[in-house]
């Protein structure tokens, strides 16, 4: 009897032992596996994009077709945009005054011009921005450390989409218009600066028409 006790003493302590040694191990493996990236909430990005005021980067449009440009963005929210695309006298998207023209060197005739609310850009361009509106967005997840947000108008889906890939902190890194015809174009930003002074006049459709010799209708 006092032998079966011993033995069974004996193996409590082995085991104890045992535990205790690999403790250290398991430990280890928890911490070396990769931590879950959360995605950033939809509160935090409408917060986000509500403190940006001026914005310039520099980006690199793809096209569904292939083809690919570069250029200069500049944001002055609310509600002014300018793609410039190279020169003074190269392609240009301007919008402001709830409109957007694009402007194209190769033709003589007027700026192609449409509402800013048709679309999507105006979601982020709008006074106020907020993702937690209802049927806003689509989709919300995450993919390799970046949040990427599907947002469309809720009263007209039929206007397209623009996906939002937003990096930690959270910074805008790009965005993807989806359009109506099932088109795509992403915009990737770069070197992007906040602040800073930038003309009204460097969005004044009317005028950029004027200098290049194409007044509007």
């Amino acid at each position: 009897m006092a032998d079966d006790t011993d033995r069974k003493s004996a193996y409590i302590g082995c085991m104890k032992t045992f535990r205790y040694a690999l403790a250290p191990v398991i430990a280890s493996v928890c911490f070396a596996l990769p931590a879950m990236a959360e995605k950033l909430s939809l509160q935090e990005l409408s917060g986000y994009l509500n403190s940006l005021g001026t914005v310039q980067a520099d980006f690199v449009q793809d096209n569904d077709d292939g083809s690919s440009s570069q250029g200069v963005l500049t944001l002055k929210r609310p509600g002014r945009m300018r793609l410039s695309y190279g020169g003074v006298n190269d392609p240009l998207v301007l919008g402001s005054g709830g409109q957007v023209a694009v402007f194209d060197p190769g033709s003589n005739e007027p700026p192609q011009r449409f509402p800013m609310s048709k679309t999507p850009l105006s979601l982020i361009l709008a006074n106020n921005v907020d993702l937690t509106r209802a049927k806003m967005v689509v989709s919300h997840t995450e993919q390799n450390g970046d949040t990427i947000v599907r947002a469309q108008d809720p009263e007209h889906p039929e206007y397209g989409s623009i996906d939002l890939v937003f990096g930690d902190r959270p910074i805008l890194k790009a965005w993807v218009i989806n359009d109506e015809s099932g088109g795509s174009t992403t915009v990737q930003l770069t070197k992007m600066r906040l602040g800073g002074t930038v003309r009204d006049a460097d969005f004044n459709i009317r005028s950029e028409a004027r200098r290049r010799g194409t007044p509007l209708e």
